[in-house]
């Protein structure tokens, strides 16, 4: 079993090892509370929600990583941005409501204009030690894989002014690269995971 010792949004420590026999570390982890909104008349956290609480924690680490979330502006004002390309998720358990869950950035694949996050829900699950709440075994609630492309807007305030139609007549964005900043800052935080 892996005993994680999570302290604000940074993973602190993480010793024993999975049954691939691989020390697993998360790039980033997070914990959530659960509300009333997120949930369904039973008090379980509807299915689309998982996908909520994966976006915010990828959120959540871009800023941890000096970036502004989705939005970045290149030098000549151009708005670049990302949208989810694919979405392949596995429900395991329910998340239920007033739960405080875990949510983990297992693995990052940085591809030439896209990233895919791997990423998982768990539940803390206390040891028999009651002194020491931070040493806790976890179950796996849900795990994703989710590609998001990178984009650049085509629409402009000026197009829009000017023609009515420009919305419905032009493509509103293209794909791009990468930004440099965004890769280098990835980048960086996998090499970071990988020699620790």
């Amino acid at each position: 079993m892996t005993t994680t010792k999570i302290k604000n949004t940074k993973i602190v420590s993480t010793s024993d090892k999975t049954a691939s026999n691989k020390t697993t570390t998360p790039l980033f982890a997070t914990d959530y509370n659960v509300y009333i909104n997120h949930t369904d008349a039973g008090g379980i956290v509807y299915h689309a929600n998982h996908l909520v609480f994966f976006e915010n924690c990828r959120r959540d680490w871009f800023t941890q990583l000096g970036l502004n979330g989705y939005f970045l502006q290149t030098d000549n004002g151009d708005v670049q941005h990302f949208v989810v390309s694919q979405a392949d998720l596995q429900y395991k358990r329910a998340i239920l409501l007033d739960e405080v869950i875990n949510v983990r950035i297992d693995k990052v694949e940085l591809k030439p204009a896209s990233i895919v996050f791997y990423q998982s829900i768990h539940r803390h699950t206390p040891t028999g030690d009651a002194t020491n709440k931070a040493n806790a075994n976890s179950t796996l609630l849900s795990s994703t894989k989710i590609v998001i492309a990178c984009v650049q807007n085509q629409v402009t305030p000026e197009s829009i002014a000017n023609d009515d139609d420009a919305i419905t007549h032009a493509a509103p964005m293209r794909p791009i690269r990468v930004p440099k900043k965004l890769h280098d800052a990835i980048e960086h935080a996998i090499n970071q995971q990988i020699n620790k």
